[in-house]
Formats: structure tokens, sequence, C-alpha cells
């Protein structure tokens, strides 16, 4: 739906929600009507739109007007066609309908700047919900509902929160997901590689061909077997002697792995994470000393 306002929609779902569509469009560029709930129940909310003179929209919604919500009786006889005259009940009965029809007429008309102006409320509503969830922290917070606190103080889990509106779109996509963790670790002064490679695994209750048309990669025999696997080589450079550094930033990936595992991994793959303990980058000096290679530099 992103066209101009100027533009006249084509090829729009007849079940969207009116305030959604009206959204896309300034104000004073369409014109609403409204046709009564039951409409709705059959047509969804939008039932026709078309353009009406002066180039403006003429949108007809199926849903109940306030004259739609009041008794009855406030506009329209209840007796209106019982005891019709003797011999002229059709007559009679196309008369009362047709006035029928004229009080609901009426009644729409006289009550549709009520309606608009309901509309409109619910219209603004929907827009600053939308600028609240602008950067979909509404749906973060949804998707993310059940992560741990473990999993939230991860520093990974953290910048990969804003990924989560779009974990569909990743999910299975390897390019995707590539892009993500590289733009994750990145973040994190570390850089990975893709590797394509065949992980054994050992299981309980090994598979047996079950099927004639089944394939060979589905069988194996006793309790160890090869699967391809995802993995993603990281390298990483500690800074301590003693491995502290290390030991914890292996446990941080562990934790990480397991995330992306269930939010981004299609439910047939596996995703793994190696890790290499690389030395540090050389540097020319260190600022400080001003060593390199234990040569004093400051000349």
């Amino acid at each position: 739906m992103n066209k101009p306002k100027d533009m006249m929609p084509s090829n729009i779902p007849y079940d969207i929600n009116i305030e959604l569509l009206l959204a896309y469009f300034a104000e004073g560029s369409c014109k609403v009507s409204f046709s009564g709930l039951h409409k709705r129940n059959a047509y969804n909310d939008l039932i026709r739109l078309e353009e009406s003179s002066g180039g403006k929209m003429q949108l007809t919604v199926g849903r109940a007007s306030l004259y739609n919500s009041l008794p009855e009786l406030m506009f329209h006889p209840i007796d209106r066609f019982d005891n019709l005259p003797y011999g002229e009940e059709k007559e009679v009965f196309d008369a009362e309908y047709e006035a029928q029809e004229r009080e609901k007429e009426n009644a729409h008309r006289f009550f549709a700047p009520i309606d608009l102006m309901l509309l409109r409320l619910r219209l603004m509503v929907r827009e600053r919900l939308n600028v609240y969830a602008e950067t979909d922290k509404v749906m973060i917070d949804i998707l993310g509902d059940e992560i741990t606190d473990t999993q939230r103080n991860n520093r990974f889990i953290k910048k990969t929160m804003p990924f989560l509106p779009f974990c569909k779109t990743i999910r299975g996509n390897k390019i995707n997901l590539t892009l993500m963790l590289r733009k994750i670790f990145m973040e994190e002064g570390l850089s990975i590689n893709l590797l394509e490679q065949s992980v054994s695994y050992t299981d309980d209750n090994p598979r047996y061909l079950s099927h004639l048309d089944g394939n060979i990669e589905d069988i194996f025999v006793g309790n160890t077997f090869d699967e391809r696997t995802t993995t993603y080589l990281i390298h990483f450079w500690p800074d301590d002697e003693d491995g502290e550094l290390f030991l914890h930033f292996v446990d941080e990936v562990e934790v990480f792995s397991l995330f992306v595992q269930d939010y981004f991994m299609a439910i047939d793959e596996t995703i793994r994470f190696d890790i290499s303990c690389d030395n540090a980058p050389v540097c020319l000096s260190d600022k400080t000393n001003f060593n390199y290679m234990n040569y004093n530099m400051n000349i």
C-alpha cells in the first residue's frame, strides 16, 4: 500500500480494517458511509470502494451507525406492518416499506457527523499507536515475553531483540541470518565466518526407513549419525591471560546460540558456534608505553 495519497488504490483486500486504509490518505480525500453491522458479517469491513464526484473516494463501510445502536422505536413504529387493511395489503405494505426506508436514510444522514467524528477518533488512536509501535517495541515485547532474565542480560541477545519482529523473514534464510549475526558480532568487535560442515550427533532412538518412497538420508543404523549443520566460526582474542574472560565468553555464546535456535532457525535446522581463540591484532604502539615487540618506540 505504498501509494501516493492522490492515487486511486487498487487490489485492496476487502477484509482490511478501515482505519488502516484511511491512514494512507489525506484528510478530506474520502467520503465514508455506514451500511450496518449485518453487512460487515457478510462483506467484512470494506464493502465497496469507488471514485465519486470531484475525484474523492467513496467508501461504504459495513459498520453499525449510532442509529443502528439505538432502540428501533425511537425511529420507526414497531407495529408498522400489523393490521394491514383487508384487500390493500400489498399497496399499504409497499407504502409503509418506502416510508421506513426514507426514515432509515434520514436517520443515517442525521447521525453521519457523529459517526464520522467517532471514526476520526479511532483513526487518531491508531495513528498514535503506530507512532508508539514505529520501532516495533510492542511486537518485540510480545515475541520476547518468555525470554528469561539470563537471556535478557546477554549482550548479544540485547542487540538481537530489534530483529525479533523479522524472525519469520530470517528463519530459513541463511543470507539474512548471516547478515544479522555479522552485524551483532561486529558491534562487539568480533568477526564470524560461515562454515558448511557435517556434525556427528548421538541419538538414543535410531531412525529407520519405514516407507518405500523415503530417502536414504532419512535412515541410519545405530545411535550416531551425521547431519549438515549451519556453523559459524567466531574469531575471539582475549585480553586476559588467565582465561576467565574466554570462559565467560563461551557461556555467553552458548546462551545466545539457544536463543537464535528458538527464534531464527527452522525446525529442521541446527545452528552451532565454534570459537577460535586467536591472537590479538598486532599494534604498532599501545599509546601508553609506546612499545612494539618489546622495543621502546618513544623517540
